[in-house]
């Protein structure tokens, strides 16, 4: 009893039932127009008197369909000509046949019994005497003849059912050639009769389209009931056509159907298991109750929206690109478009959408994807050109949907615009102008920060940032620097650029609290290094306590949680070397224990706080160094990331050699960039300036001495030469 209790007191129970909920919740939402009822029909009869409130037409399926069946039986088969080159050839090879038994040096009746076996009984009476007894010219004759009469008839096209009533030989006849003799034309029919088959065959995909053009043709058989007019008695069994009927009047008309419910569940709670599945193992950042609540709700919301579409209407207006775009927002691209396939597949199974419907989604939401994934974050109006793009991108593919379709069957225009439209006002004005000022509602109801609000958060008026420029500036320009070291570094290995580069300019605000006891602004202050009358000990207590104070400013100044794991993070466990060994100068290696000389973690445990770490300290390092060359930079850079993979300081990281590799690369060339070499100015003019006695006189003076000296040298050069 006491493991039972602990169970449902845990958290693994909460879990448990939360995705019990929201799977009811989904299968209840997306079953609603196919599996619940209002209590009007019981097994299959009406339970009440309902009088339509208003005109209604209902189309007849039933009687449409009927008809339509009945069309397309009625059209006929498409015929088209085979090859005749097999027809011709086997009147050579017959006339070659009989050629040769002729010539055999054999008696007349073996030759006649011969040529027996190459006709059958229609065309034996007379034809092998002649064959046998006509001499070569006659022969020769009655062959080209036939030739003639079996081009006409092959132009003309013999079919199966041609053969089937008999008629081959009046075809044959009736194709003859003019003032052939009539035992001539009962031999040339004979003769053909044994080589015809049929050349004119069914075009099986012609014929079809025919039907189906036939079938689109037919009007729906109407049926209309007047206002006042009763749709259904009490007690009378409800047809298909008054189900339909009752539907149009306002009446969800289906009964309950638990086996469907159930299938509807099991596929919901399916795809959801996979869902979380994947977020635990590949977007272990997201996989939190916030992220999960906030997924859940814009499903859910999706999925009742669809729900609310009255049946027939047009299926485009459903704002599944609007879900993809706020979940890659929130999320990532590559998340969201994972989800809203699952999420697209349910609601598709659950309203029965046509398969164009489906495609034309499955397409757009890969143009959301894409377009999002390219987006800098730098303004919100960005989401306008977005939209703009991805209604474009819809127009085409539906729009080439629909012309692929009315090309194969006749599809109505004005069904074509009404979608398209639908499609627009999805994709600009809901996905773009009404998503835009959604957002920030959205984001102040989850408390999960979009890359929008953070890019607003490295506004360096925020407060906390305009106070670590006041009141700490060498921490705000080595946090500044580490920002743009950090956001190319992400943006090179595929991580969260924005983030990086925002929580970068917040994770060393903890030194606000004790400013001076870095060495970064100790200049600002004008004090010698503090540290000199401290203790190690009291020392690396003052420094490995910023992360957590940094927390605690960022609690205070309400920023997100995402930013407070780049404050805690940073430094990982690492030790602080420089107060360890002075620790172990003063007291003793038998006396100092190095775990006592660590910031107390945790150790960074995504992409972009791993990138942080390294940036953090490859920056301070660089700086400290004087005037590094392009070796001394790469071999800075190397070390501390070797030192940090042999600490296990990136163990928990997602980083891959791979992407180390690339992040050392992007550093490298960052910092090159930075502290690249200089002019060096002659020694008395910077003395001259230093005395700051007519520093602007000489200054000009001597500049302008040089340019008469350099252009006098110039025009003596070119006197010279004349």
């Amino acid at each position: 009893m006491t493991k039972f209790l602990d169970f449902i007191s845990s958290k693994r129970f909460r879990n448990i039932m939360c995705f019990v909920l929201f799977t009811f919740l989904m299968a209840v939402t997306i079953s609603s127009q196919n599996y619940f009822f209002q209590k009007v029909i019981e097994n299959g009869i009406s339970k009440k008197d309902i009088v339509a409130q208003k005109d209604i037409k209902v189309i007849d399926t039933k009687k449409t369909e009927q008809h339509k069946k009945e069309v397309a039986q009625s059209v006929e088969p498409i015929l088209t000509q085979a090859e005749d080159e097999f027809i011709a050839t086997s009147l050579v090879t017959l006339h070659n046949s009989v050629k040769k038994i002729r010539e055999k040096n054999v008696s007349d009746e073996v030759k006649k019994e011969e040529l027996n076996v190459l006709f059958d009984e229609s065309g034996k009476k007379g034809l092998v005497e002649f064959l046998l007894k006509a001499n070569d010219d006659d022969l020769q004759g009655v062959f080209d003849k036939a030739k003639i009469t079996l081009t006409s008839v092959l132009n003309v096209g013999i079919s199966a059912k041609d053969f089937e009533n008999n008629n081959v030989s009046a075809i044959i006849r009736k194709n003859l050639p003019n003032n052939v003799p009539r035992y001539q034309g009962s031999l040339i029919t004979g003769i053909l009769n044994q080589i015809i088959v049929p050349n004119l065959v069914v075009d099986e995909f012609a014929t079809e389209i025919a039907k189906k053009n036939a079938q689109n043709a037919v009007k729906p058989y109407e049926v209309v009931f007047k206002k006042g007019d009763k749709i259904v008695f009490e007690g009378e069994p409800v047809t298909k056509l008054k189900r339909d009927a009752l539907r149009a009047a306002g009446y969800n008309v289906l009964e309950v159907n638990y086996g469907g419910i159930l299938g509807i569940y099991i596929l919901v709670a399916f795809f959801t298991f996979v869902f979380l599945q994947y977020e635990r193992n590949f977007e272990k950042q997201y996989y939190d109750v916030k992220n999960m609540t906030m997924a859940a709700s814009f499903t859910l919301g999706l999925a009742f929206l669809s729900a609310l579409l009255p049946t027939g209407f047009c299926p485009y207006i459903i704002p599944m690109p609007a879900y993809t775009i706020l979940m890659s927002i929130f999320t990532t691209p590559r998340n969201a478009f994972f989800a809203s396939t699952i999420v697209l597949a349910l609601i598709a199974i659950g309203m029965h959408w046509n398969i164009e419907v489906v495609v034309s989604f499955m397409l757009l939401n890969t143009v959301v994807m894409t377009a999002v994934s390219k987006l800098k974050f730098s303004k919100r109006s960005d989401l306008l050109i977005v939209s703009a793009k991805i209604s474009l991108a819809g127009i085409l593919i539906v729009g080439s949907i629909y012309f692929l379709e009315k090309y194969m069957m006749d599809i109505d225009n004005l069904l074509i615009m009404k979608d398209l439209g639908c499609l627009v006002i999805n994709c600009f004005v809901i996905s773009g102008v009404l998503l835009l000022g959604l957002l920030p509602i959205i984001e102040n109801i989850f408390r999960i920060m979009t890359p929008y609000g953070l890019a607003e958060l490295a506004d360096h008026n925020q407060e906390l940032l305009k106070r670590l420029m006041q009141e700490a500036p060498g921490t705000f320009n080595h946090s500044l620097t580490v920002s743009h070291l950090c956001e190319n570094a992400a943006e090179a290995i595929g991580a969260n650029p924005v983030l990086a580069r925002v929580g970068a300019m917040y994770h060393d605000i903890g030194k606000l609290l004790r400013p001076m006891f870095f060495v970064e602004n100790q200049s600002f202050y004008g004090i010698e290094n503090p540290h000199k009358a401290c203790t190690p000990r009291f020392s690396k207590m003052l420094i490995t306590a910023h992360p957590k104070d940094g927390v605690e400013l960022a609690k205070d100044a309400h920023l997100p949680q995402v930013i407070n794991n780049f404050i805690l993070q940073h430094h990982g466990t690492s030790l602080v070397s420089y107060f360890y060994n002075e620790a172990l100068k003063e007291e003793g290696a038998e006396n100092v224990n190095e775990e006592q000389f660590r910031y107390p973690g945790p150790k960074p445990n995504m992409k972009e706080t791993a990138i942080l770490m390294i940036a953090d300290a490859v920056e301070s390092a660089v700086r400290a160094a004087k005037n590094p060359s392009n070796e001394e930079i790469d071999a800075i850079i190397n070390k501390i990331i070797k030192e940090r993979l042999n600490d296990g300081q990136l163990s928990d990281s997602p980083l891959t050699l791979k992407d180390l590799k690339t992040i050392a690369e992007t550093f490298s060339r960052m910092l090159r960039g930075m502290h690249h070499k200089r002019i060096k100015y002659h020694n008395d003019l910077v003395q001259e300036l230093d005395k700051n006695k007519h520093s602007h006189d000489i200054l000009t003076n001597s500049l302008d001495k040089d340019l008469e000296s350099k252009v006098k040298e110039l025009e003596n050069k070119k006197n010279d030469k004349n």
